[in-house]
């Protein structure tokens, strides 16, 4: 049965793309069918990311493709073991759609309030919209060194009453240039980043098969 993992935002730069790119490199490194369904069809950032992957004749493919509805895209879900669904910012009437229909939802968000405010704004919409809070896991994106500042932006999430995912992605140039050359933020050239964001990404995956035996639990 295919795993549906919707990743959203209510604002633009919040890494949104890059940590759906992530979870989609990694989840093929390990062998799954793994499709990202791109719903920005006017940036297209991750359709234009596989492009320059594939220029690069990197291992492994991860097939990327736009979708200008999530109905359509969700018509080749069940084609693939995992099914990634970048959405476009803003986008509340399709981010519910991607919520109903996830295992999971993943939602980034930088560590200033001006981030973190409408992060839980926007998980508190989906909550009412009927989505259940074990579906939804929020991401520390673009985070800065510091210990307290990083504390305190868990803290505020998790008071709102929502999972933080385990790892983070910091601030770092080489993320930066990883994802021109068409590579994950897993495929830098330093192992420690690569580490940080192999345990984000995992921490995804645990999230998504938690939500989902929880969601078979209820049934």
């Amino acid at each position: 049965m295919t795993f549906v993992i919707g990743v959203v935002s209510q604002k633009g730069g919040v890494g949104k793309s890059t940590i759906a790119r992530l979870l989609g490199r990694e989840m093929a490194a390990g062998g799954l069918r793994v499709k990202i369904a791109d719903l920005d069809i006017q940036q297209a950032t991750s359709y234009h990311w596989a492009k320059r992957r594939a220029e690069a004749k990197l291992e492994p493919e991860v097939r990327i493709e736009t979708f200008q509805s999530v109905k359509t895209a969700l018509a080749e879900a069940g084609q693939f073991d995992v099914f990634i669904i970048d959405g476009a910012p803003h986008a509340s009437r399709e981010t519910r759609e991607i919520a109903k229909a996830a295992d999971l939802i993943v939602i980034p968000t930088g560590q200033a309030v001006d981030d973190l405010y409408p992060t839980v704004l926007l998980a508190h919409d989906l909550r009412k919209e009927g989505i259940p809070m074990s579906k939804v896991a929020i991401a520390l994106w673009k985070i800065s060194d510091s210990g307290p500042e990083q504390r305190a932006a868990r803290v505020y999430l998790e008071r709102s009453g929502y999972n933080v995912l385990k790892g983070d992605v910091p601030f770092r140039t080489a993320y930066g240039k990883a994802s021109d050359e068409g590579r994950a933020l897993s495929e830098t050239n330093f192992r420690t980043l690569n580490r940080r964001a192999e345990e984000l990404a995992q921490s995804i995956v645990d999230a998504a098969a938690a939500a989902r035996e929880k969601e078979r639990a209820v049934a």
